[in-house]
């Protein structure tokens, strides 16, 4: 019997993400809730390569899981994942990019537009 996860920081953001998602009828929202219920084993571990690779200049990407170091960013992006590793971070910060919790970035108005969801 699946009991959902035990972090006690991912269950307020699953809520707040099906609140938001449910009163502003936003599918991405939902989307990210219902990815981040999944086992630890089931996330998504996404590479800054990647996000490199499928982004443009200015974009925001969401990323239901953890963003890793190998690669390196050659625009500027603003990325909201629930984990990073601090290799991550100290890249991110390099190339003028922004990270953020994805609780951060639910605090604005989100509607879909200009956001990657990867993974």
């Amino acid at each position: 019997m699946r009991t959902g996860p035990t972090n006690e920081q991912l269950k307020a953001l699953l809520v707040d993400l099906k609140d938001k998602g449910n009163k502003n009828s936003s599918p991405i929202l939902l989307r990210l809730a219902n990815d981040l219920e999944k086992p630890s084993r089931q996330r998504r571990v996404v590479n800054l390569s990647r996000i490199n690779r499928y982004t443009k200049d200015g974009e925001t990407v969401v990323v239901p899981g953890k963003v890793l170091a190998a690669g390196e960013l050659d625009h500027a992006v603003t990325i909201a994942a629930w984990r990073f590793s601090q290799q991550a971070l100290d890249k991110i910060q390099k190339s003028k990019s922004k990270a953020m919790q994805i609780s951060e970035l639910i605090k604005g108005e989100v509607k879909g537009k200009r956001i990657r969801v990867l993974g």
